[in-house]
């Protein structure tokens, strides 16, 4: 497996943080910055981990800002991304079951590292749960 990473100045430390934690549990990370907490614009990072997944360079995508909304938005902007803001183990679960979730987005601001985590690590090791739910994602295809 594979993980695309980007943060902007606010989720500098937090991506930091995960990197680390997904490197010693021998998961290869792409680290699209930023790298360091001065201040940048959010979707150069949210289009370089979009494009990422995309490309399947990455089996899935990490994006964190402030709030997370605003990474959320930008990388749902990107074809083929369905990107979900979480902040429970539940949600984490039923974007990847429901939605077939290809990106998560995190708040800094809003959630714990440990809770990041939490998410995180059910996010990836859940399935999508396809039938009825896949036609809808098809939806969200259509242009």
């Amino acid at each position: 497996m594979i993980v695309s990473i980007g943060c902007d100045h606010g989720g500098f430390e937090m991506k930091e943080k995960i990197v680390e934690l997904l490197k010693g549990i021998n998961i290869q990370v792409i680290d699209e910055g930023c790298y360091s907490e001065d201040s940048v614009s959010y979707p150069i990072f949210a289009q370089k981990v979009a494009n990422d997944v995309q490309k399947e360079k990455a089996t899935y995508g990490i994006l964190i800002c402030k709030t997370g909304v605003g990474m959320s938005i930008a990388a749902n902007k990107q074809k083929g991304i369905r990107a979900a803001l979480v902040c429970d183990k539940e949600v984490a679960a039923l974007a990847r079951k429901h939605n077939d979730a290809n990106v998560i987005c995190f708040g800094a601001n809003y959630i714990t590292f440990e809770n990041a985590i939490e998410c995180l690590l059910t996010f990836i090791n859940e399935a999508f749960e396809g039938g009825r739910h896949a036609s809808r994602v098809k939806l969200l295809e259509q242009e």
